[in-house]
């Protein structure tokens, strides 16, 4: 897949995975250290965050480039961080990912929704979890209103559902789906 050259005020899935397909988190606080640097690094290069999951070998993110905002610089920032943060922690040199994060443009609102609800979907899909809230580390719970929410994710939600309730039942409908097929494809 070629460099993805992100546009503003655009929807983008987002993904990587750990070289090798191995764990890129180690523990609990790995995550939590990861989406502090992914929101402290959203204001400053300009972009929101609608949807994220963060997998023990892979992360999916949903993000919107606002204006004169960067996704690339964003994504470099918090990973080329946390890389090294890991490679000390873990006494570790060298990559840790698989190549530079890949990327697919969501062109209309209705795809972004599927992709956003495969994200959420991730780890009950994988076996971690029975259900999407029970994942700490999907922003589903803020989706869902068990949380609170970033303002990005709310007013994209809001926009096709009547809160949270409504989204949950759009995700508990999602089994033999097409979309959720398509999607699937294109992140292997």
């Amino acid at each position: 897949m070629a460099q993805m050259k992100y546009v503003d005020e655009e929807y983008y899935h987002v993904f990587n995975r750990g070289a090798h397909k191995l764990p890129i988190f180690f523990r609990p606080a790995n995550y939590t250290y990861c989406l502090e640097l992914l929101s402290k690094y959203q204001t400053r290069y300009a972009i929101s965050v609608l949807a994220y999951c963060l997998m023990p070998n892979h992360y999916h993110f949903v993000l919107r480039q606002e204006q004169r905002g960067s996704i690339s610089k964003t994504l470099q920032t918090v990973f080329n961080a946390y890389t090294q943060a890991i490679n000390l922690q873990q006494k570790h040199s060298g990559t840790l990912f698989q190549g530079r994060a890949k990327a697919r443009h969501t062109e209309t609102d209705a795809y972004v929704l599927q992709v956003i609800r495969y994200c959420h979907l991730n780890p009950v899909r994988a076996g971690l979890v029975l259900r999407p809230e029970d994942w700490e580390y999907s922003n589903y719970r803020e989706w869902i209103g068990m949380m609170p929410n970033s303002s990005a994710a709310t007013t994209f939600r809001d926009l096709y559902f009547s809160g949270g309730e409504e989204y949950r039942l759009f995700v508990e409908q999602s089994t033999g789906e097409t979309e959720m097929s398509k999607i699937a494809k294109y992140v292997r």
